[in-house]
């Protein structure tokens, strides 16, 4: 290779590169929805034409060929496997499910505020909502301990909840 080539190698790249960036950049983000991402694929991009043309390559569309290899690359990153640290996953909103109940107090409330709530009850549910909701007891064994039928224990826990729902939008 001769240096005139080599010259007219970077001629052609650094004009590539001052006419092209700013679409393949727009493109790019356009397609992964993320600035960091686009631009590494776009310089990505540049990197495998400069290689291509070093080792003789013709380029005989220079914005087709960057546009054909960016759309690669834009596949491969769609193909990657994401993996998600679960900070991050938190951090944008996710709550790991610790029990296997479906719906739980504490799916509402934290457990510091359902703790204080449920002391501002009166006596009458307070203890059905401890029973329920901090010694985690089943309707039957809540009726055995208070005595009652396991529909007027669940009549009590269904009330307490709407009233530990009352206390909680106060505050």
């Amino acid at each position: 290779m001769t240096s005139a080539q080599s010259i007219k190698r970077r001629l052609i790249f650094n004009e590539a590169h001052h006419n092209f960036e700013h679409g393949l950049n727009a493109h790019a983000f356009f397609k992964t929805h993320n600035h960091k991402i686009g631009e590494d694929l776009v310089q990505e991009t540049y990197m495998k034409t400069w290689k291509y043309l070093v080792q003789g390559g013709k380029i005989d569309t220079m914005k087709a060929f960057l546009y054909h290899i960016l759309n690669h690359l834009i596949i491969d990153e769609y193909r990657k496997k994401k993996s998600y640290s679960l900070d991050f996953l938190i951090e944008k909103g996710f709550e790991p499910i610790t029990s296997n109940q479906s719906k739980n107090l504490f799916d509402i409330l934290d457990e510091k505020n359902a703790m204080l709530l449920i002391s501002k009850l009166p006596q009458t549910y307070r203890s059905i909502m401890r029973m329920k909701y901090i010694q985690d007891l089943s309707l039957l064994e809540m009726s055995l301990l208070t005595g009652q039928t396991k529909n007027a224990t669940a009549v009590k826990l269904h009330r307490g909840l709407e009233k530990l729902k009352i206390l909680y939008n106060h505050n």
